[in-house]
């Protein structure tokens, strides 16, 4: 698929991790001819690629590669209860079905803030139409109807789900946003891929140096902590981390957005962190800034045959919702030359 005509500029080269580095560029400026208004999530079936995009309503949009033509439509789901939902991560599961996870906003706690869960769906029809499975992951925070950041009384959501290279586990980053400040930032939690049919239960978060705490009401320690919690008017945090496997460089790459530092998440920019290892969460390297763009939701989509937003090479699209004007290129560096261990000329003798 071709979105865009090709790189203009070169702005920056940011070393991210030893051996490994990145490079934003300008092109093309392009948007995408649908809303998203949460993490995006694709996946290619009958040679289209698909994204799944939410405004409070889940919404899959096809593109044609033949025509070059978008086709947006309702998701279906078997039930409404968990409504408003943003779907924002897919897996598909080599056996058959397609899982899915979605964001749920709980209205009703507070006058006017809301909280945030986790959900996931199942589908068995690639994509058109899912069951809804429940909640599984919920913060046991306590809801604090008088916090000043706009929008969440207490929750978890903002999130996205990958699988690990071992196929033993998925892995959730999410934004924790109740308790006390050493409680708040982006936190991880991990499921067995073996539990998939019974998820309920089956999800452990992240605490204090074990996966120790369920899904459901259990505490975390979040990896990305929040300078500044979202209970105030001056909030500091990373959220709504959105998560790839690259393949050129063998890392899993998170984009990240910072709200920073007053009432309504005013945005500071889009943050770059890596890993090579998932079951480590203090594995991460520091957040590298990439954009001051201010907007949410940054993703990517990678430009090579079969890739999208879970996983992708060496060259992608950088979006923030739907709009790019941005590449990010990933290098491998060559290590520095081995010293020789004797310089020409500088042979000790041997004995004879």
């Amino acid at each position: 698929m071709k979105f865009y005509k090709g790189i203009v500029l070169l702005l920056s080269a940011l070393p991210v991790l030893s051996q490994v580095s990145v490079e934003l560029k300008t092109a093309e400026a392009i948007r995408l001819p649908f809303a998203i208004d949460s993490n995006t999530a694709t996946i290619w079936r009958d040679g289209n690629l698909h994204f799944f995009h939410s405004a409070g309503e889940p919404l899959v949009t096809t593109f044609d590669a033949q025509s070059q033509a978008f086709v947006t439509e309702e998701v279906k789901i078997d039930r409404r209860d968990h409504f408003p939902m943003w779907i924002e991560s897919v897996w598909q599961d080599p056996a058959g079905p397609l899982w899915a996870w979605y964001h749920h906003e709980r209205i009703g706690d507070c006058p006017t803030l809301n909280v945030p869960e986790i959900g996931a769906l199942v589908s068995y029809d690639g994509g058109r139409s899912f069951t809804d499975l429940g909640i599984i992951m919920a913060s046991g925070e306590w809801t604090n109807c008088d916090a000043q950041n706009g929008y969440f009384a207490n929750g978890h959501g903002d999130f996205s789900v990958v699988a690990d290279r071992e196929g033993q586990y998925l892995y959730f980053l999410f934004g924790a946003y109740g308790g006390d400040l050493a409680n708040q930032g982006i936190a991880m939690a991990r499921m067995p891929i073996s539990d998939l049919w019974s998820q309920q239960g089956a999800v452990w978060k992240y605490y204090e140096g074990g996966w120790t705490e369920p899904g459901l009401y259990g505490r975390v320690t979040p990896v990305f902590p929040a300078a500044a919690g979202w209970d105030g008017a001056n909030t500091d945090s990373y959220w709504g981390p959105s998560i790839h496997w690259n393949t050129h460089i063998g890392r899993f790459v998170v984009l990240m957005n910072r709200s920073c530092c007053g009432p309504r998440w005013p945005q500071a920019g889009v943050y770059l962190t890596m890993t090579a290892d998932l079951a480590d969460p203090y594995a991460w390297t520091e957040p590298s800034f990439l954009t001051g763009y201010d907007e949410w939701y940054p993703w990517v989509l990678g430009l090579g045959e079969g890739e999208g937003s879970a996983e992708a090479g060496q060259q992608v699209r950088f979006f923030i919702r739907s709009y790019s004007e941005w590449e990010l290129h990933f290098h491998m560096q060559e290590p520095p030359p081995l010293e020789p261990l004797h310089r020409p000329g500088k042979h000790p003798q041997r004995q004879l």
